[in-house]
Order: C-alpha cells, then sequence, then structure tokens
C-alpha cells in the first residue's frame, strides 16, 4: 500500500519512518517533506511549489490531487494548521481515508476559549480560567488574581501564543503583547486567562476513533500511549526562554500506573463522551499536555496530532504495525486494536540552530558521522534541514530552528540517555545548540 504524510518536521520525519517500517507499505509519499524523508527508505517527497500543476493549488487541494494521483490507501496529517483549514474534510469528501480529525474536532486546538468550554462542559479535570475580548477587562482580571498566572492566544500560534507569569508585571506585558498583536497578531485578539497550577508537566498521546456511526454502535474509542515528556526550556535545568521542545523521553519513571488510571477516569473518558455528545469525527490523535497536580492530573491543553518532539520518542517505543493502527483509526476497529509496547526507555534530545528561539540563520552546511552514529543505535530525524541545491554532492544544511533529534533505545533510561548523546557527538554544523540534560532530575517543567 502507499501512504502519504502531510508535513515538514521531525513528527512527521518520524511518521513516515515508522510507516516505512510495515511490510505492508511499499512507498511513503511526503508533502512537502524535509531533507531526512527524501533520503528515508520507501520515502519520496513532493513539494506542491516545485511541482507546476500544483503550485497555484491551497495545500488542501494539492493533497487531494497528489493523493489521487498517487492513489495512496490513507493519509496521515501531522501539523494542526492544516487540521484547522478542513485537510480532513476535503480528503474524505474525496474518498481518502484519513488519520486526522475533520475541522469540528481540530478547532480544539485552534481554539483555546473552546476547548476550555469542552473540558468544562463534560468535566474533564482542568485549570479554571476565564476568557476575554476587552484588553483593560482582561488587565483588570489578572490585576485581581494576581500572579503567578498563565495567559493563552485563544488562536493557533506556533507554541508562542502561551505565557506563563510570575509576576504581575509579566501578566500585563503578557496582555498587551499578545492582544495588540505584537507577539502573534490576529491569534491573540481572545485570551483565555487560567490559574496556574503547581505540579509538573507530562505528556500522553492517543489514538482516536469517533464517528456518529462509530458511537451508535459502541465503537468510539480513545487509547492512551506510553506517557511521555517534552522539555520547552532552552538551557538546562529548564531554564531560559520557551521553545517547540528541546528533547523528550519516554516512558517516564515518575508516573505510575495510579496516575494513569486516574488520568484515564478524569480527563481521557470525559473527552471521549464529549466528543461522541458533540458528534464529531474525529479519527486520528490527539495530544493531553498535563500537570500532574497535588490533586491529581489536570488538563492543560489539547492538541488535535502527534506532539513534536514527543513523537521521536513514543513512536520508537511502539511494538506494532503503525500502519495497521492507522487504519483501525479510519475504519472503526480500534476498540480491539491491541498496543504492545517495547521494555526499556526512548530518549531523543534535539540540536537547534545557534539564536533559536530568536533570530538565527540558516543555510549551514550538517555532517553526519554516521560510524559514531550508527555505533550508537540511535536514529536522527530531521525536523528543520533540507538538501542543498548547491552542491554537487548530497548534503543537508540547515533550514529551521529546531534541526534534527537524535532518538536512542535501552535496557535501561542510562543507557538510552549515553546512546543518544553519542549520536548526537557525530553531528555537526555551526552554531549547533542542545540541553545536556534531556531526562536528568532537574529537568523537566515544573511550577
Amino acid at each position: 500500500m502507499k501512504v502519504l504524510v502531510i508535513g515538514s518536521g521531525g513528527r512527521e520525519h518520524t511518521i513516515a519512518w515508522k510507516l516505512a517500517q510495515s511490510n505492508r507499505v511499499s512507498e511513503v509519499i511526503c508533502v512537502p517533506g524535509n531533507g531526512g524523508t527524501a533520503h528515508e527508505a520507501k520515502c519520496r517527497n513532493i513539494d506542491p511549489k516545485d511541482t507546476p500543476s500544483l503550485q497555484n493549488l491551497s495545500l488542501n487541494d494539492a493533497a487531494v490531487s497528489i493523493a489521487l494521483e498517487e492513489k495512496v490507501n490513507f493519509a496521515v496529517i501531522g501539523p494542526e494548521d492544516p487540521l484547522a483549514d478542513g485537510i480532513a474534510d476535503s480528503l474524505w469528501n474525496s474518498g481518502i481515508p484519513t488519520v486526522g480529525p475533520k475541522s469540528q474536532g481540530a478547532a480544539l486546538e485552534a481554539s483555546k476559549d473552546l476547548s476550555k468550554i469542552f473540558m468544562k462542559k463534560y468535566g474533564v479535570a482542568c485549570a479554571a480560567s476565564e476568557t476575554f475580548t476587552d484588553k483593560n477587562e482582561a488587565l483588570s482580571y489578572v490585576r485581581e488574581k494576581g500572579a503567578p498566572i498563565v495567559v493563552k492566544a485563544d488562536g493557533l500560534a506556533a507554541g508562542k501564543g502561551v505565557v506563563v507569569a510570575k509576576t504581575l508585571e509579566e501578566a500585563e506585558k503578557a496582555v498587551e503583547d499578545l492582544m495588540t498583536g505584537a507577539a502573534v497578531g490576529d491569534a491573540g485578539k481572545k485570551l483565555v486567562i487560567e490559574e496556574y497550577l503547581q505540579g509538573v508537566e507530562i505528556s500522553v498521546l492517543a489514538a482516536v476513533s469517533v464517528t456518529e456511526e462509530s458511537a451508535a454502535q459502541e465503537k468510539a474509542c480513545i487509547k492512551a500511549f506510553l506517557p511521555a515528556r517534552d522539555h520547552k526550556r532552552l538551557l538546562d535545568g529548564a531554564k531560559g526562554p520557551n521553545t517547540g521542545g528541546m528533547g523528550a523521553v519516554c516512558p517516564l519513571s515518575d508516573v505510575s500506573p495510579e496516575t494513569m488510571a486516574e488520568f484515564e477516569a478524569r480527563i481521557l473518558q470525559p473527552t471521549l463522551k464529549g466528543l461522541i455528545a458533540e458528534k464529531m469525527d474525529y479519527r486520528g490523535f490527539i495530544f493531553f499536555g498535563l500537570m500532574l497536580t497535588k490533586d491529581g492530573p489536570k488538563a492543560l491543553e489539547y492538541n488535535v496530532r502527534l506532539g513534536d518532539p514527543e513523537t521521536q520518542a513514543v513512536l520508537p517505543m511502539m511494538d506494532f504495525d503503525f500502519s495497521e493502527l492507522c487504519e483501525a483509526i479510519t475504519n472503526g476497529s480500534l476498540s480491539s486494536f491491541s498496543l504492545k509496547w517495547k521494555q526499556g526507555f526512548q530518549v531523543a534530545p534535539v540540536a537547534v540552530s545557534g539564536g533559536y528561539p530568536l533570530k538565527y540563520e540558516k543555510g549551514k552546511p550538517i555532517t553526519f558521522a554516521s560510524d559514531v552514529i550508527d555505533a550508537s543505535g540511535a536514529k536522527v530525524f530531521i525536523a528543520g534541514a533540507i538538501n542543498d541545491r548547491r552542491s554537487k554532492t548530497p548534503c543537508l544544511v540547515t533550514s529551521g530552528g529546531r534541526v534534527l533529534a537524535c532518538s536512542a533505545h535501552g535496557d535501561t533510561f542510562d543507557e538510552a540517555w549515553k546512546s543518544a548523546y553519542e549520536a548526537l557527538g557525530g553531528i555537526k554544523f555551526s552554531g549547533m545548540f542542545f540541553r545536556k540534560d534531556i531526562g536528568l532530575p532537574g529537568a523537566a517543567e515544573s511550577n
């Protein structure tokens, strides 16, 4: 079979790699893909910008055109923006089974306000919050509540729309910056202001298969994956500015079966109940950002796709055919699908461009010491790197802030950690930077 993967980051490279491992999959078409998928076994990139017949089409129309031309069996959508724009609706309407919610379900990430309304309506354990469209009312609210407090842009903001304000001055500045458009444009015209939860953060990804028909047949289902942790701060010790993610680990020794059972009862199942009640066509993945508080786990946010860089740590732990899981999601058989996991741990530190998450340069050549990387056993997942078209020999150059992740497995956490960092030692590019404490004590985000 052929599979279509939409996206160009490290998450999409990981998805394509995992699909290509299946004996059932003959080819993975990556749109547009990146420098990693360009060299991945069984994978082929198609960039609509470089294809004359597709250049003037929207991504939705280009994806449909490619899917039909290539006769793919199903599509997997990586990023949130295409989902919010209804790419799953377009593909399903053209007869292409798609892993990714239709636009109604995608709004759970596209609007922080809508997701909070949903959580409160269906009893999902979460932080208390209020929503504002008037700047003066928002400022009055944060002055009344005081700090610490959390200020969130309502719309999609590429990970830049959340400010955890430790002081009143920081909270006021966040309101000003977000609502005036200085920080995230129109995404901040509406704000969700939340109580500050104390605890430690984790991520739980899950597979979802809900339609009106599946709900009627009692086949609607959410199945959680192993818990993971993303390290968002730039510097060791969870310091410095927030980023899109400096690395991830899976599973987590500090998350007990009892905590996961509480998560399922207080967050996972109420979410499923809400998806059914709202008659959403949600066939895809969902990401639960959680805070483990003294009162148990509470939901911070929904993402309507796999997390990045959590995907680079979670998917390698899967001991089942990922293509079969994707088909179970789309055809309504997820409830009978068995999730099996490898023993041990996965550690995936991320290397970024110098200056990230602020201004950084692109086009830096990347060198790979294949003997070092091969000896480590790690897999390199490319995020922000492309083929250098100026070079006569194959060469990757940096094209983004987060450039790559080295994901390694070990029977123990220490083995996985050592292997991942050995692999990073075999990779060089000008300005390369990475945290040296991913997964270690004191590295986790906590309030």
